[in-house]
């Protein structure tokens, strides 16, 4: 009796495929046509498990996080408190009505987007099980947080050469930062964060996911989207380490040469005060530029051998939560102009609240 070998699964399909007609095409079967990865032909890891991602993972919160939740909200109401405070004064305050403190109420404002991009999603994923943000939600986050990144790189540049320009050349101040001028430079300082913002997200909305997307982190950066992306890459990383020299690098490079050139300014002034006055006025700018700086270049230029959950968790938390709130904290503590329009502002408003200004 001859042996009948029963037929596979594979011979069946090679069976179908020479019983259809040369134009013909069949449809798949249900199950592929359900469950059927989305791959590019063009991409070189087509076929891998690559689907559609509605939504990520974020790994930053194993669990449920009380204490950070609460650590979390006091530094962000910290921050709100604090820059609006500072909104406040230098729009109240006539004494106030200069560039340096015009610049320094933009950067306040930035400071409070900085915050709430990140921090109300960062706290409503504090209390839960699982942390998650959808991908549209994703995307929506790292564009506003680059755009605040890269705004506030030019902002600081500006702000360094109104310091030099009012310490070094005086007498051609007026003239150099006129009304006009300053609002240029801000207009152009958010114009570039958002040229620098849209160049990375429309990267990121070509990369794919596999069905599994976690994210290494507490929020949505440009990193951990390119750690968890199953497709290339290399046009994001290309693209952030460009932005890194254009937009981190150059911007602090020409703060330093800025305040090289004061200390060499200050260092040369006949009279003591003067010297203890330029250096109060810049070392609390000098102070905000490094730490923003050196966080800046740690979130986004750390060797991929070197990562660590812990570590990009502390780095990220630096740049994006605490440093927003120690920018008005370090100018108020350091700044004579603007802790009397606090004080005559605390004044002014113990008088119309006392019984006696009713009568």
């Amino acid at each position: 009796m001859e042996n009948q070998s029963h037929p596979t699964s594979e011979n069946l399909a090679s069976w179908v495929v020479v019983l259809q007609s040369p134009g013909s095409q069949s449809p798949p079967p249900l199950h592929t046509a359900l469950f059927r990865p989305q791959t590019n032909p063009a991409d070189p890891t087509a076929g891998e498990n690559q689907t559609h991602v509605t939504e990520f993972m974020l790994l930053g919160f194993s669990h449920s996080q009380p204490f950070l939740f609460v650590l979390f909200l006091a530094i962000y109401l910290a921050t709100l408190l604090a820059n609006s405070a500072i909104l406040a004064l230098v729009s109240l305050d006539p004494h106030l009505h200069s560039p340096m403190y015009f610049f320094l109420s933009h950067l306040s404002f930035l400071d409070i987007c900085y915050s709430s991009v990140t921090v109300p999603k960062i706290l409503a994923n504090a209390l839960r099980p699982q942390a998650t943000i959808s991908y549209h939600g994703c995307l929506a986050q790292m564009f506003f947080l680059m755009m605040c990144a890269g705004a506030e790189c030019a902002l600081l540049v500006v702000m360094a050469y109104d310091r030099y320009a009012a310490i070094c050349q005086p007498l051609r101040y007026a003239r150099a930062m006129s009304r006009g001028v300053c609002v240029a430079a801000a207009a152009s300082c958010w114009l570039w964060g958002l040229l620098d913002s849209a160049v990375h997200t429309l990267l990121a909305s070509k990369l794919s996911f596999c069905s599994a997307a976690q994210l290494q982190h507490i929020f949505c950066d440009v990193p951990p989207l390119l750690r968890a992306a199953c497709s290339n890459t290399r046009p994001s990383e290309v693209a952030l380490h460009t932005a890194s020299v254009f937009v981190g690098l150059i911007p602090f490079l020409l703060v330093i040469i800025s305040y090289l050139c004061i200390l060499a300014t200050v260092l040369g002034m006949p009279v003591a005060t003067g010297r203890r006055k330029a250096f109060s006025t810049c070392s609390a700018h000098l102070l905000v530029v490094t730490l923003y700086f050196v966080m800046a270049n740690l979130n986004y230029n750390r060797p991929s051998s070197g990562y660590s959950l812990a570590a990009d968790t502390l780095v990220s938390a630096l740049y994006c939560i605490v440093t927003p709130m120690l920018n008005p904290l370090i100018y108020s503590l350091r700044n004579q102009e603007m802790q009397e329009a606090l004080r005559k502002a605390v004044c002014r408003q113990g008088k119309l609240g006392s019984p006696g200004s009713k009568a």
